[in-house]
C-alpha cells in the first residue's frame, strides 16, 4: 500500500456522544479511504454477540489491562461506564508499517491523551443535530433500557462540553454531507505545508525546475 510522501502520515481521532452516528462516519471513511486503519482500542467491557475480537476491540480482562497499563504500553486509556479502554502503542506503529494513517474512536478524555502523547493528532467531534434527535436515536436502537438511554444522554452533554478541545466540528444532520466534511478534513490536513515542507526543499536541493 502506498505511503505518500512519507510526511503526510495522519493521526485522526473521532469523538462523539453515544448515538451521533461517529462510527458510521468512521466505517464509510474507511471504506472509501483505503490508506487509512482503524485503530482497534483494548477494552476491559465484555463481548457484545455481534463483535469479533481483534476487529471491534482486542478483549481483554482487567489484570491484563493493569500489566499493559504498569508497561506503559497505552497512548491513552480511560474508564467509562465501569470499563477500561486503552490504545495500544504496538497498534499505532502496525499501522505506520502498512498505511499512511490511523483513525481513533475514542472519547473525550483518550482525545485529551493522545493529544498530549503523540505528535500532531488531528482531532474532529461529531454533534448531532439537537439533543432532542439524540435522544430519538438512542431510544430507535430499541435494545436498552429507560436507565441505560439517561445516562448515556447524561454522559453526552458532558462530551459535549469539551467540544472547544477539538480541531474540527461536524454536525451529523445529514449522512452523506457529513461524510463529505470528514473526508474534507482528512485531504486539506494532508495538504497541510508542514506536511510538504520536506518534499519542497528536495525539490529546491535537487536545482532549477524546468
Amino acid at each position: 500500500m502506498p505511503h505518500g510522501h512519507g510526511d503526510d502520515w495522519l493521526l485522526l481521532i473521532l469523538c462523539s456522544p453515544s448515538g451521533a452516528g461517529k462510527t458510521t462516519l468512521k466505517n464509510r471513511l474507511l471504506a472509501a479511504r483505503g490508506d487509512l486503519r482503524f485503530s482497534v482500542s483494548h477494552t476491559t467491557r465484555p463481548r457484545r454477540p455481534h463483535e469479533v475480537d481483534g476487529r471491534d476491540y482486542h478483549f481483554i480482562d482487567r489484570a491484563r489491562f493493569g500489566e499493559m497499563t504498569a508497561r506503559h504500553e497505552f497512548a491513552e486509556w480511560a474508564e467509562v461506564h465501569g470499563n477500561r479502554y486503552g490504545t495500544s502503542l504496538a497498534e499505532i506503529e502496525a499501522a505506520r508499517a502498512t498505511h499512511r494513517g490511523v483513525v481513533f474512536d475514542i472519547d473525550y478524555q483518550g482525545a485529551r491523551q493522545l493529544r498530549a502523547s503523540l505528535d500532531g493528532p488531528v482531532s474532529v467531534f461529531v454533534l448531532p443535530p439537537s439533543m432532542a434527535e439524540l435522544e430519538r436515536r438512542l431510544r430507535s436502537r430499541g435494545d436498552e433500557g429507560e436507565e441505560s438511554v439517561l445516562r448515556r444522554l447524561a454522559n453526552a452533554r458532558v462530551e459535549i462540553e469539551h467540544y472547544a478541545i477539538f480541531d474540527y466540528t461536524i454536525v451529523n444532520d445529514d449522512l452523506d454531507r457529513a461524510s463529505e466534511e470528514l473526508g474534507a478534513i482528512v485531504d486539506a490536513e494532508r495538504a497541510r505545508t508542514r506536511r510538504r515542507a520536506r518534499l519542497a526543499e528536495q525539490m529546491l536541493l535537487q536545482g532549477s525546475i524546468t
